[in-house]
């Protein structure tokens, strides 16, 4: 039980730390990365259970060729896809988001470094390092967060993409 207080405790010190710009970068990073696992579960249950459902609906057709039908398939895929994607603009925005927020932390952690060095001048050295660190750390957390999110924004939307198109393909237009 004293890990997880020293635990605590440490995450506390962080965010002092980097100031107030990095509770912002965190909840970014939090909301960024609960969307990705939404997303994540939505690829292993629901869009199998709704891509077979599609494809039944499709396959119990008695006619695929009139321009009825191709409009149905039409509208069948773009449901899928819409389903697909959803969310996945919101990640790539929240990813984008991370490292401009981390510029914002550096901006207001330099302003405190220059008022410590208008009020005491360039000798405080202990004054000037919290605003130096203020500057840094939300920087750092800004560029983690955002390298955290890139690799698995681009395996989902190559996912949803590669799902529509599969989906496309199945749905023939015999008969």
């Amino acid at each position: 039980m004293i890990w997880l207080t020293d635990s605590f405790e440490a995450i506390r010190d962080f965010m002092e730390l980097g100031g107030p710009v990095l509770r912002w970068i965190a909840l970014t990073i939090f909301l960024m990365w609960v969307l990705i696992v939404e997303r994540l579960l939505y690829f292993r249950s629901t869009m199998k259970t709704m891509s077979r459902m599609i494809h039944d609906d499709w396959e119990s057709r008695p006619e695929r060729r009139s321009w009825a039908a191709h409009q149905i398939r039409e509208m069948m895929i773009s449901r899928f896809s819409m389903a697909t994607n959803k969310g996945i603009q919101v990640i790539q925005t929240l990813v984008a988001l991370c490292p401009l927020l981390g510029l914002l932390g550096t901006v207001t952690g330099m302003i405190s470094v220059f008022q410590v060095m208008a009020v005491s001048g360039s000798g405080n050295v202990r004054a000037m390092a919290a605003g130096v660190s203020q500057a840094t750390v939300p920087t750092m957390a800004g560029m983690v967060g955002a390298l955290s999110g890139v690799l698995l924004v681009t395996l989902l939307t190559r996912r949803a993409a590669r799902e529509v198109e599969f989906l496309e393909d199945s749905l023939t237009m015999d008969h």
